[in-house]
């Protein structure tokens, strides 16, 4: 990242927008951006090379380009701690996830998996299958 601060501004109307790097139009070559600011810090402008946005901020950032990060390495740290007999555990005792049709634990298990994933983590409750 370049720690020279660089002047910025991005203007956004639905799916049409510009992103100006330093008074020069770089919309062409950005397909998102991420923009974040600490009080007291300078704004952060992180670049992804569609014209996208929401907002228009001028002023001054760090301005870094970098890609999407990939979810691989996160998703894989997330099933390597997950206990296999638990999960099918409270997958069996989620009675509102089957159904009798075809593939209900896989389907019943993935469900749990979102919901965890996403800290949607339910406790047990009084019914579910002994351990």
């Amino acid at each position: 990242m370049d720690d020279q601060l660089r002047g910025f501004r991005i203007t956004a109307s639905q799916a049409i927008g510009l992103v100006a790097l330093d008074g020069r139009d770089i919309s062409k070559q950005v397909s998102g951006y991420s923009l974040r600011q600490q009080a007291g810090q300078p704004a952060e402008l992180v670049l992804f090379l569609t014209p996208l946005g929401k907002d228009e901020f001028e002023g001054l950032a760090r301005v870094a380009v970098g890609v999407p990060p990939d979810p691989g390495p996160a998703a894989a740290a997330f099933l390597s701690a997950i206990d296999a007999g638990e999960l099918e555990r409270h997958a069996l005792s989620r009675h509102d996830l089957m159904d009798g049709s075809p593939n209900e634990l896989t389907r019943a298990m993935l469900r749990l998996l979102q919901e965890w994933a996403s800290g949607r983590w339910q406790p047990e409750v009084a019914d579910a299958v002994p351990r």
